[in-house]
């Protein structure tokens, strides 16, 4: 019998969100580190969203274990 929110695979949800939020913060850390060993000049845009996506990626990572591991099944 579906829950509330549909038939959710919650450890699966959470673990899945955890890494794409680890995930986004590398490719972001990765992209400035790369872009400061290089020496390139690069638009200020370019920093703006490679430091978006380490903001981002660091909220998403904290957020999806209380989101996805503890709010929704206490909901159901």
């Amino acid at each position: 019998m579906p829950g509330r929110y549909g038939d959710l695979n919650y450890p699966k949800l959470t673990k899945q969100s955890f890494l794409f939020g680890v995930g986004l913060f590398a490719i972001g850390a990765a992209g400035e580190l790369a872009l400061s060993a290089s020496g390139a000049s690069v638009p200020g845009w370019e920093q703006a969203l490679l430091l978006d996506a380490e903001l981002v990626g660091v909220a998403i990572a904290l957020l999806a274990p209380f989101v996805f591991g503890i709010f929704l099944p206490l909901t159901e």
